[in-house]
């Protein structure tokens, strides 16, 4: 009875050991937007694979879905939005994400087929703006910079077009999904258009944008993951192949200057 035991407890062992051999080989699914972090992600894949971490990349088409399957557990990790879009979707969402590491940087820019300087907007100007909070906020208050708009004092990063309490052109801000701006751009007289859906668009921020936002801002772009996974053998992996002298040369060279390193 004792051996058969010992049999029993030594056969579960081998199999429990197996079953993490193969689940340290599975790779991890990384969630991405298409364009400059599908590009860089990329990169990361291969830097990774020489570290033993094999990297499953899925690509979305918008900012709400990566987070949904983050939570839910089809993903490991996300990699596409900043530090206060992750918040904000906490907060309303419920999720339990947390920041994982600094990635990269995109200044939002202002972009137009109608002008070429944000001052020859006419009055009532059709201007284009992301419909999530802080992305629409992050433009207002680029605009503010600019001169064309005053928002109410202290109005913070989420600020919205209601926090507007001056606007002397009388710009009618339009709000739509950030992915579906730059195909809106031949209707609207400018727009605000995220750096990753702008060169995905074919749209060059250094030398077609009329305005860009500045890089020190509190924007910087992260990877995320859930909170019990934040210790994770493979989040360190992955932070060290996204960081990596590799990832940073590659950046550098792939983008020229559109997308700015965070880290």
């Amino acid at each position: 009875m004792l051996n058969k035991r010992l049999f029993i407890q030594a056969a579960l062992a081998v199999a429990t050991v197996g079953a993490f051999s193969a689940h340290a080989q599975d790779a991890i699914k990384a969630g991405v937007t298409a364009g400059p972090h599908a590009q860089i992600m990329e990169h990361v894949k291969q830097v990774a694979e020489k570290d033993g971490l094999k990297i499953q990349i899925i690509e979305f088409s918008d900012y709400v879905q990566p987070n949904a399957a983050l939570a839910s557990g089809e993903l490991h990790v996300n990699s596409y939005q900043h530090g206060p879009y992750l918040d904000a979707q906490v907060k309303d969402r419920g999720y339990k994400l947390v920041k994982l590491a600094n990635t990269v940087n995109f200044p939002i820019g202002l972009y137009s087929k109608k002008v070429k300087k944000l001052d020859e907007l006419k009055q009532g100007a059709k201007f284009g703006i992301p419909n999530d909070p802080t992305n629409g906020g992050r433009v207002l208050l680029l605009l503010q910079e600019q001169g064309l708009i005053k928002l109410k004092p202290n109005a913070g990063l989420k600020t919205t077009p209601l926090d507007v309490v001056e606007n002397p052109k009388k710009l009618r801000f339009v709000e739509l999904d950030a992915a579906q701006l730059p195909r809106s751009l031949d209707d609207l007289d400018a727009s605000a258009i995220n750096t990753n859906f702008a060169i995905s668009a074919g749209l060059n921020p250094k030398k077609d944008a009329i305005a860009l936002e500045r890089a020190d801002g509190p924007y910087v772009n992260i990877l995320a993951v859930r909170e019990a996974d934040l210790k994770q053998p493979w989040a360190a992996k992955l932070i060290k192949a996204y960081q990596s002298e590799s990832t940073r040369a590659f950046v550098e060279k792939q983008f020229q200057g559109s997308v700015l390193l965070g880290f």
